[in-house]
């Protein structure tokens, strides 16, 4: 017998947010390949954090976003120019990119690099640790994922590794920390990283789009520019900008555009996909860590305990958060 019927449109959205929920809670164990996948975002953001910190007097932080995403869409261009064809999927969808590229590439690096020139790097490294907290949270109430206890218990793990070399073992040293305004564009950059990643578990069915990871990449990068440019016009229109330009600032550019933009964010985006954003976002605290070795390697100083008892500490966050 076969039975044939239509359903209403509430119907179905119910179904579509079901078989989303459920997609979600299936998503695939952490397994090496994924994990070293999810290694590569950090370490790129790491240094990310030491160029634009080099470079935070020639450029304004928010005209940097805009240059060093500009340059990221010429790169794309060649390999994903087909997204601007008519029946893609991009005006369709638009709605949906216009709010990836807000997120994820206008309001993200912005702020961050706005909180780099208003902030400490520890605090704002300390800040930017409470990334495991804020996903659970996003994912929980707006997203419909359970947290579960595992999850609760990496986190506090992550986050202890992430205060143990931000102290560099001594405890102590914390109660010096005095919170500024630019932590809060930290925050701020932290939560609509958070609400990115789980915007990139859903719309599936753009088929198009995400033809190759150029494409789907360019859709974000292209409303992102816009966003970041806008953000731009008003820095120039509020304050007195000045840019220096030289060889050093056109290699910090080429470097960001490339590795922290294109390669991190791929990597980011397959990551994400596989193990969902609630496991992916301990990886995030690494950068925290890698940021720390790579500032010894140019000071020349030498690695210490608290660097080694860091690393175990966020490294079994990840694994009691990614154990099925």
């Amino acid at each position: 017998m076969r039975v044939t019927g239509q359903l209403d449109a509430g119907a179905v959205h119910t179904l579509e947010g079901i078989l989303w929920k459920k997609a979600i809670a299936m998503s695939h164990p952490l397994t090496l390949s994924t994990a070293l996948l999810l290694v590569v975002p950090p370490l790129l953001w790491a240094s990310n954090a030491i160029v634009g910190r080099l470079v935070i007097d020639l450029v304004p932080p928010i005209t940097l976003n805009f240059l060093r995403w500009t340059i990221a869409l010429f790169i794309l261009l060649p390999f994903a120019s087909s997204i601007y064809r008519r029946g893609s999927g991009l005006l369709t969808h638009w709605r949906r990119y216009a709010v990836l590229g807000l997120l994820g590439v206008g309001m993200y690096n912005a702020l961050q690099y706005l909180a780099l020139r208003t902030s400490s790097p520890i605090n704002v490294t300390l800040v930017a640790a409470s990334m495991p907290v804020w996903m659970l949270g996003v994912g929980s109430m707006f997203f419909g994922v359970h947290v579960t206890l595992r999850q609760v218990i990496g986190a506090v793990l992550s986050i202890l590794g992430v205060l143990f070399v931000l102290s560099r073992g001594d405890w102590e040293g914390l109660l010096a920390l005095r919170l500024v305004p630019g932590d809060l564009f930290m925050l701020l950059a932290t939560v609509a990283w958070s609400v990115y990643s789980w915007l990139l578990t859903r719309g599936q069915d753009e088929a198009a789009i995400r033809a190759t990871w150029a494409t789907f990449l360019l859709a974000q990068v292209s409303f992102g520019v816009v966003w970041s440019g806008v953000f731009a016009a008003g820095e120039w229109a509020w304050s007195d900008v000045q840019i220096t330009w030289n060889a050093p600032l056109a290699l910090a550019l080429l470097y960001v555009a490339t590795f922290p933009s294109l390669v991190a964010f791929r990597a980011w985006g397959i990551g994400v996909q596989r193990v969902g954003p609630n496991v992916a976002a301990f990886f995030n605290n690494l950068t925290p860590l890698f940021a720390a070795l790579m500032s010894l390697a140019v000071l020349g100083e030498r690695a210490h305990l608290y660097h080694v008892t860091a690393f175990a500490l966020i490294v079994g966050g990840i694994a009691v958060s990614a154990r099925r």
